[in-house]
């Protein structure tokens, strides 16, 4: 279901698409490849009034393509811009990207991330592109990991307990996966 209408007349002036496509590698590894692109609904000068930014036109347009192995732990990384509004000076930092190899998405990435790349360290941009590998990487194993649960049924499923649905005490768990359903306090103290 979409968000309801506004109620009050608006005017559009930002919009931010991040987008991320995994693949599956010959080598048995995976690519998650990211991109964010930001637009204004507005022409602006920029440079003291001798250039013109068209609407429209990507003022940010930057790419961070992650390798990953079985154990979520990047083996290759890579960055680039095709858009930065300081052009060569923001792409600079793209290189410093790489020392996200060795980093595990699962473990405490983002503010691993948060820390290595902070303020001048690191573009803002693409360190926050970067925190979305954790969920997309996750959906990007999925498969792999519902073939373990089938090959290993005695192994809690992954995402048991990782957001509000899949609570341990919930509706969803109930149904889809008895085996780890724990009744809520409230309802054991009754019987």
């Amino acid at each position: 279901m979409p968000l309801p209408p506004s109620d009050i007349a608006r005017e559009p002036l930002h919009t931010r698409s991040i987008r991320v496509n995994s693949y599956a590698r010959a080598d048995g590894q995976w690519d998650l490849e990211a991109e964010l692109i930001d637009t204004k609904a507005y022409d602006f000068e920029k440079r003291h009034g001798t250039v013109v930014h068209h609407a429209g036109q990507p003022i940010h347009h930057m790419h961070l393509r992650v390798t990953i192995d079985a154990q979520f732990t990047i083996t290759a990384a890579v960055a680039a811009y095709d858009a930065a509004p300081y052009e060569e000076n923001c792409a600079a930092i793209a290189p410093d990207y790489q020392a996200l190899v060795g980093m595990n998405l699962l473990r405490n990435f983002r503010q691993v991330v948060k820390n290595r790349y902070a303020r001048v360290a690191g573009c803002t941009h693409l360190t926050e592109l970067s925190y979305v590998l954790p969920t997309v990487a996750v959906q990007t194993m999925s498969n792999q990991r519902r073939q373990d649960e089938v090959n290993n049924p005695n192994t809690k499923p992954f995402q048991l307990s990782g957001c509000h649905a899949l609570r341990l005490n919930g509706p969803v768990v109930q149904e889809y996966y008895p085996q780890w359903y724990v009744m809520p306090k409230a309802e054991a103290k009754c019987e």
